[in-house]
């Protein structure tokens, strides 16, 4: 483990800016929130910031990515079929533990199934991972409950653990050591590793009551969902709060679903892909107009299986939800997850609304 002065962090990012296109939180001048984007100036990095408003996954898994493009000659009859290649190296710098758990869930669902996704693994390959750990919950956050939090136990380069005067630096490959030398880091001692276990711990019984509370519904909750004992009417409920909006799906870390279209831009057509979301009513529409999953509460009923089935957890190696309460806080319904796992636990102790 080593030592790097607050001071220095300016200098950690200059020397990424050199080799990546570099991304942190930083707040926006209009709207005042915290968000994942990419540092125009090394200043506007803030490590100490809450939890941004939107998931950097949209880095490696952008909104909207124009994937390829094909041309045909119609004298020739032939296609020319030619690969966008405009990905650039980026480096996050500053993801919280939890978005970092979403990107090794999009890993195993991109590149650790039957088919491997080239497009996301050329982002992966020229990506920089810089990891921070929170060393204080914000108020919006359960990642104690979904065991992606506080701190990263995998898939960093580099890990940055705040300690008050400086940062303790854990270096999680190759590229992070080679950084770390680059900077010529000090090894910070021989009491580090039980300082960081201290702020980490320090942090996690800091947690709101009502997250720590949730952790073994969450469990609970995950079981009932597997074996579909939560009634009907439970969803029901949920489904007449659902305004349908997907912005549940477009702020959590871990959803994957997407379209591909063609467009016709003359003379050529590009082929695009961009997020799509299980909350839309023509999601799973067919052919003649059949939708197997038209009533919104049977749309709610898959997104949070997807999120804590044990099924779900067989393919992710871990539950789908990383506890980042965002779908909470964008929610216009209420039904985040956080909300949802309330529901059940009432219906399971026969509580009423508190």
């Amino acid at each position: 483990m080593y030592w790097l002065e607050k001071n220095r962090v300016r200098e950690l990012v200059e020397k990424l800016s050199r080799e990546y296109a570099v991304f942190g939180p930083r707040y926006d001048e209009v709207s005042e929130e915290v968000i994942f984007d990419r540092l125009a100036d090394p200043g506007q990095l803030n490590l100490q910031a809450p939890i941004s408003y939107n998931p950097p996954k949209y880095i490696l898994f952008p909104h909207y990515e124009e994937i390829l493009k094909y041309t045909y000659d119609r004298k020739s009859k032939q296609v020319a079929i030619e690969k966008f290649s405009k990905i650039q190296p980026k480096a996050l710098v500053g993801i919280r533990s939890c978005d970092l758990t979403g990107i090794l869930c999009l890993d195993r669902f991109f590149l650790g199934q039957e088919f491997v996704d080239e497009f996301y693994l050329e982002h992966r390959k020229k990506l920089f991972l810089i990891s921070s750990t929170c060393v204080r919950p914000f108020p919006q956050c359960f990642c104690v409950c979904t065991d992606s939090g506080p701190a990263a136990r995998e898939g960093f380069d580099l890990d940055l653990t705040f300690t008050g005067e400086g940062y303790l630096v854990l270096a999680g490959s190759r590229k992070g050591q080679k950084l770390v030398d680059e900077l010529k880091l000090e090894p910070a001692g021989k009491e580090a590793s039980s300082l960081r276990k201290k702020i980490i711990g320090e942090s996690i019984s800091s947690f709101d009551k009502f997250a720590l509370e949730n952790k073994a519904w969450i469990s609970r909750a995950t079981n009932r969902l597997t074996t579909g004992f939560v009634k009907p009417e439970v969803w029901e409920y949920i489904g007449n709060q659902c305004f349908e909006c997907g912005a549940c799906s477009f702020v959590c870390p871990t959803c994957s679903c997407f379209n591909v279209e063609d467009v016709n831009r003359i003379p050529q057509t590009d082929r695009v892909r961009t997020w799509d979301s299980c909350s839309f009513e023509g999601y799973t529409k067919m052919a003649g107009d059949h939708n197997p999953r038209k009533p919104v509460e049977d749309r709610r009923n898959k997104r949070f299986f997807c999120k804590l089935s044990y099924s779900q957890s067989k393919k992710y190696l871990r539950p789908g939800c990383v506890g980042c309460g965002r779908c909470a806080r964008v929610c216009p319904g209420d039904i985040g997850l956080p909300n949802v796992v309330t529901y059940i636990r009432r219906e399971i102790t026969g509580e009423e609304d508190r």
